[in-house]
């Protein structure tokens, strides 16, 4: 085994930008881990260690061959035919091959392609040192970063994400000399700006991490990471709380400092009246800080702050804090203060004027639409109808908000806090004050893929009407989604109706549903166009014109195909949903898929019941038989001839038909009660007892008779077989 020896590389620059640093960095141990296997260096990914800070990039490597292993090399050469002439002496092409490869052709060995017998050179080449080729695979590492925008600095071509200081490559305790980016290798590195700005010289790789956080660099990202939490927690506990601590925050703060402190601050409790959703997102998304909650996860007056400096006079770094996060607190203040005074009905009465989208009119049609929905949705939730259509009619209102406009992540949990105080729903009792305003955030859910579907029913009645009318609204005018563009969010409203149907156990069919929504759709599209042709004829009036064709308000109603169209979609938009899941089988996905679809709670009972029966034998042969049966069924139909509705016994020639009718004749007693309360694991179990009959049938059975009648009858017998278990799945799909 050849010697190894510990790797270094470290590209010191100006302060990277943020969301692009732990990319940059996995992308330059990507680089280095490729060109090296790419000169026959092999190691595994998850030894070479990809570091960062804000100031640096580095790759780190405790060892790595210091020799490229020895390699074999083939050079082709003429083919036989070409390279001996009839009496096998070498012609001028091989001899003229074997020259230019400085040996003699007697030296060559034989090959064999494609094309037939061929001279080759065969040679064993010596590994060049490690040393030598890491300029060269740095190079190409650096060249192959992600950077979209390089720029250029000083008086020279070279281009990078941001200036480059400094450059460390060393292999074992020696200078790998090179120069990238305008800059000469060496030993020495930089500590923190401001707290070890001088040099810092490593004598191996080995010392990396110790020296560097000696100069108060912590260049370890996990390392790092983990001591920013440790901190805020502790100073949160401090406080007499606990640190809401944000993933996507974490890695932000991460990535601007080197040396972390964490500096506990505080803004005035005034502002706690504010949605705390508004205050997390501005100390989150805007300053960085991690908010401080109490036992019952309310904020309080209390975040957390992260320097990237311990400062001798750390009050004065708190009052920045304190001092840049109040301007944003008090703009959030005012403007719900504002929407308080104005109420969300009043905000309603503005919904109107704003466009939802041109063909489907404005976000008050929505609302009216949505509200039809909700209210037929509500009975099978268990929620009052008329509760359904207020809280509906209401769960847009919030766009009109200030809070909303300032704060647009916020649609849905402003109209949430609004509700509770708005004097317009006075008439409703307690319960179904808070029951809507609820409602009115969780229309929205899942918001995310990661996101959990309603909690209350009258939220989930008003998330399946939402996404009912935004599917059928976005097929109606033709905003299908197309490669990355669904401008409507089509795809995510699909994912989020098929969850909140079967999470819920609301019982629908969605293909009614989404015929209602698409009545709805179209008829508010016939009074838009309506409202639009009278808005032309007006304007028309006022200025003394005539209407133009365009100006009319005809309207092309979507054609009846498109219905069919919506309903895949939200099929097919499950399958990523139950790729998510443990077990997903994409055949079982197919074969029940491949049934009409009406309840996706069923649809989803009927997937779980049959992935238990994948890779069992007997049932696989079932599945087979199943495949065959549809295959002569269909080859029935192809030739028109038609299969009798019902079996005539008196038509059966031999024991292995009677044995099979029987058989099915009392699987179809024994499931009936089955498959009526959708137990279909059980059912399916029973099923699978069918095997032997169906076995012995298709061994002694010629089902395809010459006399049409006993033909017909046999046809019938396996339509009967196909039929029973295509009440839960096409299960010949399961046959491949």
């Amino acid at each position: 085994m050849s010697q190894t020896l510990p790797l270094l590389i470290e590209l010191g620059c100006e302060e990277l930008p943020v969301k692009a640093l732990p990319g940059l960095a996995a992308a330059l141990a990507d680089g280095v881990h490729a060109g090296l296997a790419a000169q026959g260096i092999e190691l595994p990914r998850d030894a070479l260690r990809a570091l960062y800070t804000p100031r640096r990039l580095a790759v780190l490597a405790d060892a790595v061959p210091a020799l490229q292993p020895t390699r074999q090399t083939e050079l082709p050469g003429p083919y036989l035919n070409i390279g001996l002439d009839a009496d096998g002496q070498p012609t001028r092409a091989l001899l003229g091959f074997a020259q230019k490869a400085g040996v003699d052709w007697t030296a060559l060995a034989r090959g064999t392609d494609a094309k037939g017998e061929r001279f080759v050179l065969r040679q064993e080449n010596p590994g060049r040192a490690t040393a030598e080729l890491l300029p060269e695979v740095l190079a190409a590492a650096v060249r192959g970063l992600p950077i979209p925008k390089p720029m250029r600095w000083g008086d020279h071509e070279h281009a990078f994400i941001r200036p480059v200081h400094w450059l460390v490559v060393l292999l074992g305790g020696d200078v790998v000399d090179m120069e990238l980016l305008g800059v000469r290798s060496g030993r020495t590195s930089y500590g923190h700006r401001f707290h070890h700005p001088a040099a810092v010289a490593l004598g191996t790789p080995g010392e990396y991490m110790d020296a560097l956080e000696r100069a108060k660099v912590m260049v370890d990202p996990a390392r790092r990471a983990a001591a920013i939490e440790s901190l805020v927690d502790a100073a949160a506990r401090a406080a007499g709380g606990r640190a809401r601590i944000d993933a996507g925050v974490l890695e932000e703060v991460n990535c601007l400092v080197e040396w972390p402190v964490a500096v506990a601050c505080r803004f005035g409790s005034e502002f706690l009246r504010v949605p705390q959703e508004a205050l997390v997102l501005t100390m989150e998304t805007n300053q960085k800080f991690f908010p401080v909650l109490d036992g019952r996860g309310q904020l309080t007056e209390h975040f957390i702050g992260i320097a990237n400096i311990a400062s001798a006079d750390p009050a004065q770094v708190r009052q920045g804090y304190e001092r840049v996060i109040r301007p944003r607190f008090a703009d959030a203040a005012f403007f719900f203060d504002e929407d308080r005074k104005q109420g969300l009905s009043a905000m309603n009465g503005e919904l109107a004027t704003v466009t939802y989208q041109a063909k489907l009119g404005s976000l008050a049609d929505k609302a009216g639409r949505v509200a039809e929905l909700a209210a037929e949705i509500a009975p099978a939730a268990g929620v009052d109808s008329r509760l359904a259509r207020r809280a509906a009619l209401l769960s847009k209102a919030d766009l009109r908000s200030r809070l909303v406009g300032e704060f647009p992540e916020l649609q849905g949990i402003a109209g949430r806090y609004l509700a509770v105080e708005d004097a317009a729903l006075a008439d409703l009792t307690e319960s179904d004050r808070q029951a809507l305003a609820v409602a009115l955030d969780e229309v929205y859910m899942p918001r995310n893929a990661g996101d959990g579907i309603a909690g209350s029913p009258l939220g989930r009645v008003l998330a399946v009407a939402e996404r009912l009318d935004t599917l059928a609204g976005g097929f109606a005018a033709g905003l299908r989604p197309t490669g990355n563009k669904d401008p409507f969010a089509l795809r995510r409203s699909a994912l989020g109706l098929a969850r909140s149907l079967i999470e819920s156990d609301l019982d629908l069919d969605v293909t009614v549903l989404l015929g209602n929504a698409m009545a709805l759709v179209e008829d508010g599209m016939i009074r838009v166009a309506a409202r639009h042709q009278r808005e032309a004829t007006d304007r028309a009036r006022d200025e003394g014109v005539q209407v133009s064709a365009k100006q009319s308000g005809t309207i092309a109603l979507p054609s009846p195909g498109v219905l069919k169209e919506v309903g895949d979609f939200v099929v097919e938009r499950l399958r990523g949903y139950y790729e998510q899941r443990d077990g997903y089988d994409t055949l079982v996905f197919d074969a029940v898929a491949a049934l009409p679809t009406g309840s996706l709670v069923d649809f989803d009972q009927r997937y779980r019941a049959l992935l238990p029966f994948v890779g069992d034998e007997a049932f696989a042969a079932l599945a087979a038989a199943n495949k065959r049966c549809g295959n002569l069924l269909r080859k029935a139909q192809e030739a028109g001839e038609a299969v009798p509705d019902a079996v005539d016994p008196a038509r059966f020639e031999v024991d292995a038909e009677r044995d099979l009718a029987a058989a099915l004749a009392a699987a179809e007693d024994d499931t009936a009660p089955l498959f009526q309360a959708r137990r279909y694991e059980a059912a399916l179990t029973r099923l699978a007892a069918l095997r032997p009959a169906v076995d012995a049938f298709f061994d002694q059975v010629m089902v395809m008779a010459e006399d049409p009648a006993v033909r017909g009858n046999r046809l019938a017998l396996l339509a009967r077989l196909h039929g029973l278990f295509g009440r839960i799945a096409d299960i010949g799909r399961l046959a491949g």
